[in-house]
């Protein structure tokens, strides 16, 4: 393992490593490659508000995601929710990003959020979207000689936003289906409502044409709830594997999305 002084040191040797910060995912698996540690590079650590967005350092641990006074309650309650107090430790929001797991709990939040990601190499520097970057399960648009330095999370005023998980136990268990959800009323009026599922498909799942859907329809009096429904319902391809059913990931993300909005209809949080 390789343990670079700067930021610009581990970009030069990026193409020939893998980049390793927490290392809690490795540790369950048999890899034989050669890896660039970046977990202590200052570069990639702290949480800041700037010109009314926060930004993320990619190496920032999920403890220090979840302790933050800064960062919206619908992250820190996804961060809070997974692995064990050790874990989040170690673990960093920009590995649980980069592992793009379908059950990851930070991505749901993330895409609500409409955070983005900055994406740096020697010769170039971008900016993407998590819904661009994140392709299937393990797969997403970074390339060999890139590192994700920051998350940025524009600022946002949701009247209520939320995330639930569910797992075979309450800790220590990945997501069998999880939601994150958040909208927006003013003067009685719908103005914004955003829900993404996790676990549920190869990736996260956000539609923004359904959200307009419901935005112009509220407040749903002639069946326009159930028809979101079932739009929803040919979004999700869920597996089965040894933590659950395909059926059962079908069955409770619809009822996840269906308790929420029936939540919002009562205007409840």
């Amino acid at each position: 393992m390789v343990k670079p002084d700067t930021l610009q040191e581990a970009l030069r040797m990026r193409s020939e490593k893998v980049p390793l910060a927490g290392g809690t995912d490795l540790m369950v698996r048999e890899v034989n490659k050669e890896f660039l540690y970046i977990g202590h590079l200052p570069e990639l650590k702290g949480i800041r508000a700037l010109e009314g967005k926060i930004i993320i350092g990619s190496a920032t641990t999920l403890d220090e995601i979840a302790q933050s006074e800064i960062l919206p309650e619908v992250l820190k309650q996804g961060v809070k929710v997974m692995a064990s107090p050790g874990i989040r430790n170690m673990a960093t929001i920009g590995g649980n990003i980069c592992n793009s797991s379908p059950a990851g709990d930070t991505l749901p939040p993330l895409y609500i959020l409409d955070a983005s990601l900055l994406l740096v190499s020697l010769n170039e520097v971008r900016t993407v979207s998590v819904m661009d970057f994140i392709k299937g399960p393990g797969k997403n648009i970074l390339r060999e000689d890139e590192l994700l330095k920051e998350i940025i999370i524009p600022d946002m005023d949701f009247t209520y936003a939320g995330y639930r998980k569910i797992g075979t136990r309450n800790a220590l268990a990945l997501s069998k289906a999880s939601i994150a959800y958040g909208y927006k009323i003013e003067m009685d009026r719908l103005v914004d409502i955003r829900i993404a599922l996790g676990a549920v498909a190869p990736t996260p799942v956000r539609s923004k044409s359904i959200e307009e859907f419901l935005i112009e329809t509220y407040p749903w009096e002639n069946g326009e709830m159930d028809r979101a429904l079932v739009m929803y319902d040919k979004l999700i391809n869920p597996i089965t594997d040894q933590r659950s059913t395909a059926e059962y990931r079908r069955w409770v993300s619809l009822n996840l999305i269906k308790d929420f909005l029936m939540g919002v209809s009562r205007g409840e949080d």
